[in-house]
């Protein structure tokens, strides 16, 4: 079957055209004017910065885009509070596509209260609401989308506001490169034949485990895991390198492939230290013991931040065709509607 027929029978909601035009998201971002009122960088001396699944992802992501240019402690909360030490040096940024998170509009509220400098990034819902009320500064982003096909808006988003704010330096040429390599790679991945296809077809009857590099790739292969998760419908696991070889590499001494149909994905870079790359050829020995299979993702672009968006473009595909692949519509999710009407 060719792609646009797979297309037409499990993505009602035309999520194929959202891919193809992502590029786009990055631009609005990039172009969309950011105002931000009484903070400065002199004041911060930490970030927290609250989401979760799709508009969490970008704070992960950019703890890695930025793991060799930011000098202040970046925290990641998923929690309805806030940790112990944030305060009136804290730098929060509410992060919710929707803008009705409830987690994220729960700490924004303890931010509020804690005297955080505030910035908000949502298309709107509770979020915009609060911080029109306590004159915060927000940026609006493109409606329309999906928390999770949203990432270009999200991510470029968060980081203009830190180029804004002075936290890092002007990332004005690598994102047009990264924009131009979106909009060529979602022409490439949309014709039949592609690698992102082929890539997910080798997927099919098993279970994804994703190994990526801690502080380095380790959202790229978080990214993976989700999107296999909400896009295929399907179970997925990762772990970075270096923890996993001091507890789940034991795990694989017992393998046995009728029990587990697993196959594991490496996420490679060039820049990882000499023993992360030693550490993932005896992984390699060991696994060929239990005769699971292994896949390499890796991007061979010459900057490390265009390279870990172009993984993260590609992975997006991955597993919007693994999902189509096995007659699931990449939209639905449900479970996740669900537990959300069970939780009001």
């Amino acid at each position: 079957m060719e792609i646009k027929e797979f297309v037409s029978k499990y993505d009602p909601q035309n999520q194929f055209e959202v891919l193809i035009n992502s590029y786009k998201q990055i631009e609005f971002a990039w172009n969309n004017e950011i105002k931000i009122s009484g903070i400065s960088l002199s004041e911060i001396s930490n970030i927290v910065i609250s989401g979760l699944g799709g508009s969490a992802i970008s704070a992960d992501l950019i703890k890695n885009f930025l793991a060799d240019e930011i000098s202040l402690p970046v925290i990641v909360n998923r929690n309805y509070h806030l940790p112990k030490f944030a305060g009136k040096n804290t730098l929060f940024i509410a992060s919710s596509y929707s803008g009705n998170t409830e987690e994220t509009i729960s700490a924004l509220n303890h931010a509020i209260k804690l005297g955080c400098k505030i910035i908000c990034i949502t298309t709107g819902g509770e979020v915009e609401t609060i911080a029109r009320n306590n004159n915060i500064s927000y940026v609006k982003v493109q409606t329309g989308f999906q928390p999770r096909y949203a990432l270009g808006l999200s991510f470029f988003s968060l980081l203009k506001v830190f180029q804004e704010l002075k936290i890092v330096n002007n990332h004005n040429a690598v994102v047009e490169k990264i924009k131009s390599l979106w909009k060529e790679k979602g022409d490439e991945f949309s014709k039949d034949g592609n690698i992102a296809y082929k890539f997910a077809e080798s997927l099919i009857g098993f279970i994804p485990v994703i190994y990526s590099v801690a502080d380095s790739t380790s959202a790229v292969g978080y990214r993976l895991k989700s999107q296999l998760n909400e896009n295929s419908k399907l179970h997925a696991f990762h772990n970075e390198i270096p923890e996993m070889n001091h507890n789940e590499i034991i795990g694989w001494e017992s393998y046995h492939e009728k029990k587990m149909y697993a196959k594991i994905i490496y996420i490679l870079d060039s820049t990882y230290h000499p023993q992360i790359k030693k550490r993932f050829k005896i992984l390699t020995n060991i696994f060929s013991k239990t005769g699971v299979d292994i896949v390499t993702i890796e991007s061979k672009e010459n900057d490390f931040k265009v390279r870990i968006m172009d993984l993260i473009f590609l992975i997006d595909w991955i597993s919007y065709y693994v999902g189509l692949l096995r007659g699931y519509d990449p939209s639905e999710i449900d479970n996740i509607y669900t537990l959300k009407n069970g939780l009001k």
